[in-house]
């Protein structure tokens, strides 16, 4: 036990989830009589004493929702990934449609924003957008769930942690993108993204993708599979890098569309040309993917419904009531970049 309990030894203790714990420790009418004294005893048991600092968010209501957006680590500090910036369009419009205001927040993942959102009082939930490396951005989730702060957060389902996620389904996607490049007669693919359980979304794309590769009765080549963040100037370095090592391949998977467009170029500024040599698929459908020459084939995913579903499943948490991961289906939006 450590020296300060917390929710989750009461949660362990009381087999039980932590929002359990949190609402029965609210006398929450959502949890029934037997689990909350049992909490509560343990509760009592552990000399576990609520944070009043972290409970001002939950008690006070301010009938305003907080948006904090998290800049891709790039070299530009304005650049903010378009993709996020369309789902901001959206999440504005839920929030108004509710009768909700919306402050809107850039953070740098260094920044202390966990701690200062809980004791500012600005807001009475949160929506996370973005976070650069998983890893490092898991450990302020924990935190923000010690302190009971009610939020949602755009992205893979984190099976780990009793978290609200809305996200699409990266998987599926990846895999229908790489099979339908596959029907169209190429064998041999390059995947730039980074692949780890650093960057989630790109993982579950990889990993769709590969099923895709093997379903088909084709080989994955790892050594064709090139780290880089969601920008064109990660996907044009990992595209060059990828023409240098000398790896065969006759088709690309950008994880994002951004790593697809830096990579396309790549490969045109190489005399490779797409899609007659190299198909090039992308992942987001951005404004940019129909506008690039050749255009690019994409997974959509719709920010609209996605905006709708984020500010809902908050507006749930701050009512008391249950709310659930949800994982959107994307669309396969076809284009040049892939021959067809």
């Amino acid at each position: 036990m450590k020296s300060k309990p917390t929710s989750f030894d009461i949660a362990y203790r009381a087999g039980v989830s932590q929002s359990t714990v949190s609402r029965a420790l609210r006398n929450s009418s959502l949890v029934n009589e037997e689990t909350r004294l049992k909490v509560q005893a343990i509760a009592k048991e552990l000399n576990y004493k609520v944070d009043k600092n972290a409970s001002n968010l939950r008690s006070q209501q301010s009938s305003t929702i907080a948006l904090l957006l998290f800049e891709d680590p790039t070299n530009d500090d304005s650049s903010i990934n378009p993709f996020f910036l369309s789902m901001l369009g959206s999440i504005t419009k839920a929030c108004s449609d509710k009768g909700y205001d919306l402050l809107v927040s850039f953070q740098q993942m260094n920044d202390d924003w966990h701690a200062e959102f809980e004791d500012s009082n600005k807001a009475d939930g949160i929506i996370l957008l973005g976070y650069g490396d998983f890893v490092d951005y898991e450990e302020k989730l924990e935190q923000l769930i010690e302190q009971n702060t009610r939020f949602v957060r755009w992205g893979a389902d984190v099976k780990s942690l009793p978290i609200v996620s809305v996200g699409c389904d990266n998987f599926h996607g990846g895999y229908q993108l790489t099979e339908h490049v596959i029907m169209n007669g190429r064998k041999k693919f390059a995947f730039i993204g980074e692949a780890s359980s650093h960057a989630p979304e790109f993982f579950d794309r990889y990993k769709g993708h590969c099923k895709a590769i093997t379903d088909n009765e084709l080989t994955i080549n790892k050594k064709a599979q090139f780290d880089a963040i969601s920008t064109e100037e990660s996907g044009y370095s990992a595209a060059l890098k990828l023409i240098e090592s000398g790896e065969s391949f006759d088709a690309l998977f950008g994880a994002s569309d951004l790593i697809a467009i830096g990579a396309m170029r790549a490969l045109q500024d190489n005399n490779i040309k797409v899609p007659e040599e190299v198909a090039v698929i992308g992942f987001d459908d951005i404004p940019m993917a129909s506008f690039t020459f050749p255009p690019l084939t994409t997974a959509k995913q719709n920010t609209k419904l996605a905006g709708e579903l984020l500010v809902d499943s908050l507006i749930k948490l701050i009512s008391g009531e249950e709310a659930k991961t949800t994982l959107m289906p994307t669309s396969l939006i076809v284009r040049k970049s892939c021959g067809s």
